[in-house]
């Protein structure tokens, strides 16, 4: 047991905190679905853009930081670095198209959208595929950074750990509905950045380590420093850069990453007070995330190389650690063992807040999507709303429930990545492309969603039976071709949505875009014209999102640079960064 009496006071303070800010909530959000789902639609942009940063920092995050460092460099973070380009898509193109459009949850948008009983079926099934079988995978691989974590910090078997985090964060999840979470986030955020700091302080002062210049010169780590693949290791440069730049980022749905937005980002900008704040939220999200929180988890990894090298020392290190447990990933938690007394509290605190975080929000969620879009919609229609909010709450301890179980039969954090990222292989255009073409119907996506779902299973189960095995990569484009291809094929094959629905569609949200055209020349022939141009720049939206693609890899490189003793580069970088959100500052009357 590594915790002393300070660190475990530290520990118990957040609880208590957190269980204060969910009681101070529940009566807010007691009031009705609206509240307790969606906050009542009025909360800051900076509030819901550092929840959405606090949510994707959970106890997974920098063991996955530290799995694709050790294995491929710190190059090989492009597999998750490149969403940088669908967060800026989302920020500039969808997200005041979303808040617009007034649903609860963006499942609630499919029969906004999509007419007949299509619509009806893909609302409800894909509630329950979301709800429930997305964020079961997505708890299991938090809760597995969580079970191993306790593992080596606290001498704590898994299903003690699971229990102790598992019933704080699903009582104050359940008493103080989504602004509870929110706000509990904020607070979560602020003790994993500083948690994360401390980390990498001691970590690179380390005596295997012996400080930052000592770190970037080691042998065993200069050739993991660079930023883009070498090239000459052509495989690797393919999947890990290729591949991520130019198609995983649209073509690929991962949760915190769907193209166009979804899942816990959209209920954040619904939960705005305004589009403007929609906006800026998940601004703010995008450069924190991407911009700002990388690089402690990086220098952690990269001293875990000198004082871990391989699974033979972190086995030796960690004797009573289940050896199932024990991968590259343990790496981090491994690293966390070296922290003083005080420092550790601070460490162990914020690894638990960070888990709290994504824990709470995909439990808010999946029970937003069980009960808003299945439940009232299909079994109980006229239910009250105090009914509402409690099978909504105890919707919330069965998904933990399930998700904890689950997280017992995994290994390693890249594993679940992996897994995600096949799922959703090939539906990440459709969900772009049905805010800008007409022609996208209910069917279109259901095929999207079961084409992709079968490809991940055929990989996963069957195809090594009969063939050799295929790099990743190489499985991730099947699955995008296979697809893409299918979804695309049933949009022009099968009955278009109904023109009503199209109409009201484009009349309440003022979908701009020629993919309209025909919508838009039926609404001027009968009257009803919408001129989507004083509602969207498209021109400047499209400078926007260039410059804050821009702005944001600039400054995380820049930064990188000067830690890694360049800086004449790191500083010409962060100009660069400068300039780019100078442009987006003048751009800023246009677009909000």
């Amino acid at each position: 047991m590594l915790l002393q009496g300070i660190d475990w006071l530290i520990l118990l303070l957040f609880f208590a905190l957190s269980l204060g800010i969910g009681l101070y909530s529940s009566k807010k959000s007691s009031e009705n679905v609206q509240e307790f789902f969606k906050a009542g639609g009025n909360l800051p942009w900076w509030v819901l853009g550092i929840s959405m940063v606090a949510t994707t920092f959970s106890t997974d995050t920098p063991n996955l930081v530290t799995d694709i460092v050790r294995k491929n460099g710190v190059s090989g973070n492009w597999v998750w670095w490149s969403f940088l380009l669908t967060g800026m898509l989302t920020v500039f193109f969808f997200a005041r198209l979303w808040k617009r459009s007034g649903v609860l949850t963006d499942i609630e948008f499919y029969e906004l959208r999509y007419s007949g009983r299509p619509a009806s079926f893909l609302r409800g099934f894909r509630a329950l595929y979301l709800g429930i079988f997305f964020n079961v995978v997505i708890i299991s691989g938090v809760s597995l950074a969580a079970i191993k974590i306790g593992g080596v910090l606290l001498g704590l078997s898994p299903l003690p750990v699971l229990l102790i985090s598992g019933f704080v964060t699903v009582l104050y999840s359940t008493l103080g509905g989504l602004r509870g979470v929110v706000f509990t986030d904020f607070l979560q955020f602020g003790l994993s950045l500083a948690g994360a700091i401390a980390a990498a302080w001691v970590s690179v002062n380390h005596p295997a380590v012996g400080g930052l210049d000592q770190l970037i010169q080691h042998p065993d780590i200069t050739d993991k420093l660079n930023f883009i693949p070498d090239i000459n290791h052509w495989e690797l440069f393919l999947a890990v850069f290729l591949i991520p730049v130019f198609v995983q980022w649209w073509s690929v749905w991962y949760p915190g990453s769907e193209p166009g937005g979804g899942g816990f980002i959209v209920q954040r900008m619904l939960a705005a007070k305004n589009e403007n704040h929609a906006l800026s939220s998940i601004m703010l999200f995008t450069i924190v995330h991407y911009a700002i929180r990388p690089w402690p988890w990086i220098l952690v990894a990269l001293c875990s190389i000198l004082v871990f090298p391989d699974m033979d020392a972190l086995r030796d290190a960690f004797p009573n650690a289940d050896a199932s447990i024990v991968q590259d990933d343990m790496a981090y938690p491994a690293m966390l063992s070296f922290m003083p007394v005080g420092i550790m509290g601070l460490v162990v605190t914020s690894l638990v807040a960070a888990y709290m975080s994504t824990l709470s929000t995909m439990l808010n969620l999946g029970s937003s999507y069980v009960v808003n879009d299945f439940y009232q919609r299909f079994i109980r229609p006229d239910a009250s709303q105090k009914h509402l909010i409690a099978v909504g709450r105890l919707t919330t301890i069965g998904i933990m429930v399930v998700g904890g179980y689950v997280a017992l039969h995994l290994e390693n954090a890249l594993q679940t990545f992996g897994i995600l990222l096949q799922i959703g292989a090939g539906t990440g255009l459709i969900y772009i492309l049905r805010w800008y073409w007409w022609r996208i119907n209910a069917l279109s996506e259901l095929v999207a969603m079961a084409a992709s779902f079968l490809v991940a299973l055929y990989f996963a189960f069957l195809h090594e039976l009969y063939f050799e095995p295929l790099p990743n990569a190489a499985e991730l484009i099947a699955g995008i071709l296979f697809t893409t291809g299918s979804w695309v094929l049933t949009a022009y094959w099968t009955r278009a949505t109904d023109r009503e629905v199209l109409v009201a569609f484009v009349q309440k949200t003022k979908a701009p875009g020629p993919g309209w055209k025909r919508i838009h020349a039926y609404l001027e022939k009968t009257g009803q014209k919408v001129d989507t141009r004083q509602y969207f720049d498209f021109q400047a939206a499209l400078l926007a999102f260039a410059a804050g693609i821009t702005a944001v890899y600039a400054f995380l490189f820049g930064t990188g640079s000067i830690l890694f003793g360049n800086p004449g580069s790191g500083l010409l970088l962060l100009l660069l960064a400068a300039t780019a959100f100078g442009v987006l500052f003048l751009l800023k009357k246009r677009l909000l």
